[in-house]
């Protein structure tokens, strides 16, 4: 199924004759100090002390104060998008998978209720805790476990948000790429080394995971196609939501068939956190493909918020372009059982096709 339409200085040669080498006395006090820096550069640079714009020494992603800000102008730009159903005003603040949701919802927003928003309510997210992984170079990422007020109805449960934040170099804004909401029993206690927290490489590194965050969104790709659990623990991410897929798949007169992608490269990289279990909060994206065909005679439903973002036109089938982002928790390699236990998923339609 088709896709819907990131000089070393030449020194002079010491038999030349001395008329050419000799220079004036500040000429020659000015060369030596340039030679003596530069031997002291290489030397120091040998020896591991120094590094050029931060790409091999370990440096935190911000400061607490500064990754405050960056929560701040991102709920910000998030409630001037969310009042005006306007998504340039959030486009500079989001990216990778929630960016792909969140863009998608506001244009399709835009155009079921284009005067914007009437039962906005501005987004409050406090008691924000950080998690400064350090690394060499870029990108760098942190993330901010905050409350919010959105689970402020009677008898909610009561949730955290768990957003992460890239900046892909210096002169770049700090941007949201992954999203998902846990209960606040969910959320795992994070390792720290030195006060700050321990990032997790794609391959796993040191201390390995049931499954290294570059193969989590291919297991879990294998897992709704083919069923084979292997070491993703049962519940509603996994065994849950592949029943109702396939309960979907045989309504009377509408057939349904999905295709799952994995969705890796860029800002939808995962991203990943050790506990201080041993394991990992690895958070990493899948794209799927939802495509349903109405008997002959019939068209599917589609609702007002798919329409708005639909290409061509509905005869008998429609095909959605959704993008899911996910939190794991990984444990470590060994575990007998449930190595991956999926945690929460939010997902959203970015794009749909009528035929």
């Amino acid at each position: 199924m088709r896709r819907l339409r990131r000089p070393l200085e030449q020194s002079r040669s010491e038999s030349e004759p001395q008329a050419r080498t000799r220079l004036p006395v500040r000429g020659r006090r000015a060369r030596g100090v340039a030679t003596t820096a530069a031997a002291l550069a290489l030397a120091l640079t040998a020896s591991g002390c120094v590094t050029v714009h931060g790409e091999l020494e370990l440096l935190p992603p911000a400061t607490r104060e500064e990754a405050a800000r960056a929560l701040a102008e991102f709920t910000a730009a998030y409630n001037r998008a969310d009042k005006k159903h306007d998504p340039a005003l959030a486009a500079g603040r989001v990216t990778g998978p929630f960016g792909a949701i969140n863009q998608a919802g506001l244009r399709a927003r835009a155009v079921t209720a284009p005067g914007g928003n009437p039962n906005h309510l501005p987004l409050e997210l406090t008691d924000a805790r950080f998690a400064l992984p350090r690394k060499a170079g870029w990108p760098r990422w942190f993330l901010a476990d905050a409350d919010s007020n959105r689970d402020v109805d009677e008898g909610s449960a009561d949730n955290r948000w768990l957003l992460t934040f890239v900046r892909n170099g210096p002169d770049q804004p700090w941007e949201v790429a992954h999203l998902v909401i846990l209960g606040t029993d969910t959320v795992p206690e994070f390792a720290e080394e030195g006060g700050y927290a321990v990032p997790v490489t794609a391959g796993g590194g040191e201390g390995a995971l049931a499954v290294a965050p570059k193969d989590l969104g291919a297991r879990y790709v294998a897992f709704l196609k083919d069923g084979e659990q292997g070491p993703l623990a049962a519940g509603p991410h996994t065994t849950r939501w592949r029943a109702d897929r396939l309960k979907a798949a045989k309504r009377p007169g509408l057939a349904t068939q999905y295709l799952d992608q994995v969705a890796d490269q860029g800002d939808f990289a995962p991203l990943g956190l050790r506990t201080k279990d041993g394991g990992a909060l690895v958070l990493f994206a899948t794209r799927y493909f939802e495509r349903q065909t109405a008997a002959q005679g019939y068209r599917p439903k589609v609702a007002p918020e798919v329409k708005a973002l639909m290409t061509g036109e509905v005869s008998r089938t429609v095909t959605k372009e959704w993008v899911s982002d996910q939190a794991a928790l990984v444990k470590p390699a060994g575990a007998d059982r449930d190595g991956v236990v999926v945690l929460g998923r939010l997902q959203g339609v970015v794009a749909a096709e009528g035929s």
